[in-house]
């Protein structure tokens, strides 16, 4: 039909320009009746007629050539579409009856739905067709409100919209529409979708939206319009969630208190000018930055830009709203079910909306969406912003005030009004949604997923997938083609060292772990390079104190350095800092030179908060140890009337380090700085006490000094030894994964069938070889019984014999190989090493182990025998086949 239309057009316009030009007579008079003649001769539709007309008859060279141009088009009859079928087909048998049937209710709703479209259509004609009733499961109409089923799964996690629709982003895989703008012929059940973990927007809002409801949520299902990026949940362009910075509360300034005696402070001599002008100087400098950046990020934003989308505003999408007023949400906002985020109202990846539903009502949206959705109002009981399909819900109508002049002339009978029926919903066609622990833990498709963003990677992965814990790992680069890396931060669960992130800096080279509390050793944080993880570098390593009986709280060792930071201490020690020399050289392993070759300690530094008991001139502030000057020197707590604090330094008699030697004592061993003139000075008696108290002070600081290094060395061997066998703590309650359980388990059912194996053997016939070797005899006589019993206990008595035997034979043997070993271990004990004295030690004992053994079984086989055989004597006595004769 497009063809002919475009025919028609340009011949009209072409014959209209050839009548000036023709000179023929016989041309006919209307250049379209020429036209129309042409075209029937060319049919063939009346030949003579043509003939006779079209002798002598002369065409223009543009009416010649409009004519091959008409010949050359060619009118094709369209062919009738062929709905397309799902490429996905399910069997009926697997579904419930309400899957393939329609009750009467339900018929009635469908044909309540199908007036109220074929009213909409005949009112607004330019507007997209609705939602209704797609096809389900098993190509039956459902309404679509009937297929939202509320539904609260058994997972605290999901009580939350958060939790609930990062469940969903990441349990599902997405579908695309086919095609974007187009709304789907068919929209399967939330049961079905958790089963197969795919589906499309509808489908995911469809099953969020009943999660969210069966939590309490005022939520609804959204049909409209969005971003070309909404819809194909592309995130290249967007910043990760985990990168995101909250935002960080700012604190209110308090306000100094000005009392009325306090010293004013000194006037202020600069120049006003000359500071004016630098604050110019200052604003215009950062003006000119703010202008460079601005411009650099649009530049940047320009270029990260995407290309123009030919279907803007017509791809249809799906997403789900949740307003406000129930479980204290203060806000509507909206939420996007491939991703899991919340988007605010007035969003700009959502261009329009057609319509929302519930499991209660539909709604139409009577607002112009010409400029998005943040100028909607999301008021649903307004008849005027949304058209509802069944009256009498919830949400409340908007009431119109009535007109007092009229009340009057009303009658009566007008005054009451009856109660209106009105039609409510059947409830919902769907199975109960169910979901497994498994299942839920494993939370992506095959336990794996990952999402782009921009200039980062997210991978998610299942909890007890990977040996290592790792849950999720996100990789930040540095280029929009993610090739250079930058940072790697690693999320774990459920280890048993308590490992909970790992940040790896490519750029720095620095590694930091994070810990969970109760490890070993109350590590916290742990903070070394990459390419030196051994002790003695560089390292931070940050505690909890409160677990620590020395609280400790921060430690920093640098190749020649250490410095501990501690809190709530009973000797008021909060820092202390060593500096070491360089190791003398040892020839050696290294770990043997390492453990006998310590670093030699130059100097210690102690600092000790006020302790209010003391007086501030006998309060050590900081507490210098000298080792190379063997000196030490204090600094005192400054007196609140002082600006100055007091000193005092001491330098260690030549026989300190002696033990047991008496230590000499001098005058000149002593110097001092008192800021209080008056004070009295001390003994020289107070003055050695204080020295020999300070060198177990000295004595007991290189000790915690060392026991430090001895930590740094045990912390780093257990997290080598944590990260080649990385274990998984499993609850006791996890009986799939407990594997102490399960062996548990299985020994008890082992032994149950041993018990059942033992009752089989006890319930064995022992006549029945005996009797087969007198081809079993239908009666039984008196000699054939003597013999039985006869024959029955020799046998016994051969294989206790036997069995005696063969334990004395191994009792012997490992005797024997004993012996040979001892008289080896005699011939070449002067020229044995101590590897084969080892072994020799374990061999004996082993020997010795299974010759203990065999003697204790061969002394109870000893005592067991006889009452075997009394036992075995009694039972053929009281055998019912023999008891006759014997």
């Amino acid at each position: 039909m497009e063809n002919e239309a475009q025919a028609e057009v340009p011949g009209e316009g072409e014959s209209s320009k050839t009548v000036p030009d023709s000179t023929n007579a016989d041309a006919p008079s209307s250049p379209s009746d020429g036209l129309r003649e042409d075209t029937f001769a060319k049919d063939g539709e009346d030949d003579n007629e043509d003939k006779s007309q079209g002798e002598g008859e002369d065409f223009t060279e543009d009416a010649e050539a409009l004519k091959q141009e008409l010949e050359t088009i060619v009118v094709v009859p369209p062919e009738p579409e062929v709905p397309k079928q799902p490429a996905e087909v399910f069997d009926p048998a697997e579904f419930p009856s309400s899957y393939k049937d329609n009750l009467p209710k339900e018929l009635m709703v469908l044909q309540y739905a199908d007036n109220f479209r074929r009213q909409y259509v005949h009112l607004y004609r330019d507007r997209k067709p609705l939602l209704l009733n797609p096809v389900n499961e098993c190509g039956i109409e459902k309404f679509v409100c009937t297929t939202i089923r509320p539904s609260q799964l058994p997972f605290k996690e999901l009580y939350n919209w958060e939790g609930a629709a990062e469940f969903v982003a990441d349990y599902l895989n997405f579908e695309t529409l086919e095609p974007a703008f187009e709304l789907p012929t068919r929209l399967l059940s939330p049961a079905t979708v958790l089963k197969r973990q795919k589906g499309n927007c509808f489908e995911f809002s469809t099953l969020l939206c009943s999660l969210l409801i069966g939590a309490g949520y005022d939520a609804y299902v959204v049909n409209g319009y969005a971003t070309r990026e909404t819809c194909l949940a592309d995130e290249s362009r967007e910043i990760c969630p985990l990168l995101k910075k909250k935002e960080e509360q700012k604190e209110e300034k308090k306000q100094k208190v000005t009392k009325k005696y306090t010293v004013k402070p000194p006037k202020d001599l600069r120049s006003k000018f000359e500071q004016k002008m630098e604050a110019r100087r200052l604003a215009e400098q950062k003006a000119e930055e703010d202008k460079r950046r601005a411009e650099e990020e649009q530049k940047l934003a320009e270029l990260e830009k995407p290309p123009p989308d030919p279907l803007h505003g017509l791809r249809i999408h799906a997403w789900v709203l949740v307003l406000s007023g129930k479980r204290e949400v203060p806000e509507s906002f909206f939420i996007e079910p491939f991703t899991g985020l919340s988007h605010s109202t007035g969003s700009e990846s959502y261009l329009g909306i057609e319509s929302v539903w519930n499991h209660n009502n539909y709604w139409v949206c009577m607002q112009d969406c010409s400029d998005g959705v943040a100028k909607l109002n999301y008021d649903l009981g307004d008849c005027t912003m949304w058209e509802f399909m069944f009256p009498g819900v919830d949400k409340n109508q908007l009431l119109i005030p009535e007109v007092e002049d009229d009340l009057d002339n009303l009658d009566d009978d007008e005054d009451k009004e009856e109660e209106e029926i009105h039609l409510d919903l059947p409830p919902s066609w769907v199975d109960p949604l169910k979901l497994s622990q498994k299942d839920f833990e494993m939370r992506c498709p095959q336990g794996k997923k990952t999402k782009l963003y921009k200039r980062a990677k997210l991978e998610k992965f299942a909890h007890y997938l990977l040996d290592d814990g790792l849950i999720s790992r996100l990789s930040v680069f540095d280029d929009k083609e993610l090739t250079d890396l930058q940072v790697v931060k690693e999320y774990y669960e459920h280890r048993s060292d308590k490992l909970n992130m790992r940040v790896h800096n490519h750029r720095t080279g620095w590694v930091t772990e994070h810990f969970h509390p109760g490890r070993s050793k109350n590590v916290k944080e742990h903070c070394y390079r990459a390419s030196a993880p051994a002790p003695e570098n560089d390292r931070t390593m940050h505690f909890y104190d409160e677990a620590r009986v020395d609280g400790l709280l921060k430690r920093i060792e640098t190749p020649l350095s250490m410095t501990e930071h501690y809190k709530n201490r009973d000797d008021f020690l909060f820092y202390k800092h060593v500096d070491f020399g360089k190791r003398t050289k040892k020839f050696g392993p290294q770990d043997e030179v390492v453990t006998s070759n310590p670093r030699p300690i130059v100097k210690m530094i102690q600092r000790f908060e006020r302790n209010s008991k003391k007086p501030a001139n006998c309060d050590i502030s900081e507490l210098i140890f000298l080792m190379n000057e063997d000196k030490i020197q204090l600094t005192y707590h400054t007196v609140d009337a002082h600006i100055a604090s007091s000193t005092r330094e001491f330098i260690k008699p030549q026989n300190w380090d002696e033990k047991g030697a008496m230590l000499a004592w001098s005058p000149d061993m002593h110097q001092t700085f008192q800021v209080d003139p008056n004070a009295d000075p001390s003994k020289q008696v107070e003055l050695y006490e204080n020295l020999l108290q300070l060198l177990k002070m000295e004595e007991s600081c290189r000790e915690g000094v060392r026991e430090s290094e001895e930590e740094v060395k045990e912390i780093i061997n257990d997290r080598q030894k944590e990260e080649q066998a990385s274990e998984l703590d499993i609850s006791v309650y996890d009986t799939e994964r407990n594997e102490k359980a399960k062996k548990h388990r299985r020994e008890l059912e082992r032994q149950q069938m041993e018990e059942k194996m033992r009752k089989q053997e006890m319930e064995i016939d022992y006549l029945a070889p005996f009797l087969a070797q007198m081809e079993d005899p239908e009666k039984i006589g008196r000699s054939d019984a003597c013999k039985l019993k006869e024959d029955c206990l020799a046998d016994l008595k051969q294989r206790l014999i036997d069995k005696a035997n063969l334990i004395q034979f191994r009792f012997e043997k490992e005797t024997q190989e004993l012996q040979k070993k001892q008289a080896w271990y005699q011939q070449n004990q002067v020229s044995m090493s101590k590897d084969d004295e080892e072994e020799y030690l374990n061999y004996c004992s082993e020997a010795m182990f299974r010759i203990h053994i065999l003697e204790l079984r061969l002394n109870r086989h000893k005592e067991m025998a006889p009452h075997k055989y009394m036992a075995l004597e009694q039972r053929l006595r009281t055998d019912p086949r023999l008891a006759e004769y014997l």
